[in-house]
């Protein structure tokens, strides 16, 4: 297959990416290891939007997260996901900290950061009456915000694929090698020649780096460990609540987020293993006691879920972006951590721009630039609901109780554009199973119309990737030797 552009990784900088490069007269294809989007780092992250004070001046992090955090209102506009400009506020406890505070200000300042105040121990109590007695001060940021990973990446996605990208999953990357006029690409679902390569693999993208050039870059996958608490408590907080950072990011923070639950995390350990998403109670436990030195008395009781997720630490503790100086053509999105769900919009317009550029592409004239969403139930009021369901009466029956997400909303995420595959990927566009019982309800109900949709026995449906079936073997084996 002959293509412009290749783009590996299906991330939300990779799908950022792929939607900009879908407004351009160029033919894309985007590789993704695993069965659907955001099945990476975007899929478990702290969902904040930064207001860019805490990188470096001068730093790519710096600015593209300011970038990016300026367009990111009017993407979900565009896009139809949930976003909310909350503010975020980074505490100190101790005078003896207060030139860190400060410069954290002066470095926002720099950055071109709106917004920004320093407050006392008192006013930010005033704001959050939940925070510790021992703070001093904090940096307040008005343009800090909360936003959905998952439908951000998944919208971007869509649109992408609405404007032409193509996209292949279950497709890994094997080997990369030069050729004239661009790249040939080995996939274990065989070859692809290119005239330019996106290297958007996350953890991966020092092996997808490697492959074409002698300048060799080194990641490490960062693991940090959160725990989600029940909607009951979700307005325990309503700013994103920091401490000042520390040796391995921004520490742990407590955060409401856009769908009504509280946030706590991330722990940050250096792991070796670019797969090792599994936690451990000593890890939880650290993240527990640190979330409590910045918030009195954090719900934990209330936590539904636990979970992980791996940064892309590169050894040189910035974003790697841009055409690689030895490889022509072939061009980085690399080292992406935090801030770089914040940083992907502005990351997506300056790499598509350049390659545009490059390829001497035209802008199309029929580009799509808006996406609608999965109409949600539990968020219409009586009429709205009412109308949706008399055109469609599967919207009237709830499937997940937890989250009130209906039999209509279900079928709507699989038969949509790049619609799910997997139980994982309903959840991600519908929340389906993410309520206080994490789907030990809606299961099967939800299982049953995946087969329906994909036209496949419930014994083929997985949670994710390829092996993850949920059933082995068939059940009325089981019920004919019962």
């Amino acid at each position: 297959m002959n293509t412009d552009v290749v783009i590996i990784g299906g991330g939300v900088v990779g799908c950022s990416i792929a939607r900009q490069l879908s407004a351009y007269d160029l033919k894309t294809v985007l590789l993704e290891k695993e069965e659907d989007v955001c099945s990476g780092t975007s899929k478990a992250n702290s969902a904040i939007v930064h207001a860019g004070f805490d990188a470096e001046p001068g730093s790519v992090k710096a600015r593209f997260n300011v970038l990016g955090s300026r367009m990111m209102e009017e993407l979900s506009r565009e896009l139809d996901f949930p976003y909310k400009k909350n503010g975020s506020m980074v505490l100190c406890f101790d005078k003896d900290d207060m030139p860190k505070l400060n410069e954290l200000y002066d470095r926002g300042i720099k950055n071109g950061v709106e917004g920004l105040e320093i407050i006392t121990g008192d006013q930010a109590r005033e704001l959050e009456p939940n925070v510790s007695d021992d703070v001093v001060a904090a940096l307040l940021a008005r343009t800090g915000a909360i936003v959905c990973p998952f439908n951000l990446t998944i919208a971007l996605a869509e649109n992408a694929c609405d404007n032409g990208v193509e996209f292949r999953f279950n497709t890994e990357v094997q080997n990369i090698r030069k050729i004239d006029g661009g790249y040939s690409i080995r996939t274990d679902n065989g070859e692809i020649t290119t005239k330019y390569v996106v290297n958007a693999a996350g953890v991966y993208a020092d092996k997808i780096h490697n492959m074409v050039s002698d300048k060799k870059i080194h990641i490490t996958p960062r693991k940090g460990d959160y725990k989600l608490m029940d909607k009951e408590v979700g307005t325990y907080v309503s700013h994103t609540i920091f401490q000042l950072p520390g040796k391995y990011g921004k520490g742990v923070l407590v955060t409401p987020t856009v769908h009504g639950n509280l946030l706590a995390g991330p722990t940050a350990v250096d792991v070796d293993n670019k797969e090792l998403t599994s936690t451990s109670a000593a890890e939880l436990d650290d993240l527990t006691s640190k979330a409590m030195i910045s918030v009195k008395n954090v719900p934990f009781r209330q936590t539904i879920t636990s979970f992980s997720g791996l940064r892309a630490h590169e050894d040189g503790d910035d974003f790697i972006i841009g055409e690689c100086e030895d490889a022509e053509g072939f061009y980085d999105a690399a080292g992406i951590e935090s801030p770089g769900l914040s940083s992907a919009p502005a990351i997506g317009v300056y790499l598509a721009d350049e390659i545009a550029k490059k390829a001497g592409a035209l802008k199309k004239d029929n580009f799509i630039a808006t996406r609608k969403g999965i109409p949600h139930v539990a968020e219409m009021s009586f009429d709205e609901r009412a109308a949706l369901i008399k055109e469609d009466p599967s919207y009237g029956t709830i499937i997940c109780r937890c989250e009130g997400i209906s039999e209509g909303e279900i079928r709507n995420s699989i038969k949509r554009t790049l619609g799910a595959r997997s139980m994982d990927g309903v959840k991600r566009r519908t929340r389906a199973g993410m309520g206080r019982c994490q789907a030990g309800f809606c299961t099967p109900r939800t299982m049953e119309i995946i087969a329906e949709e994909l036209g496949i026995p419930v014994t083929q449906v997985c949670k994710n990737r390829r092996g993850s079936e949920l059933i082995v073997g068939d059940p009325r084996d089981e019920v004919g030797r019962n």
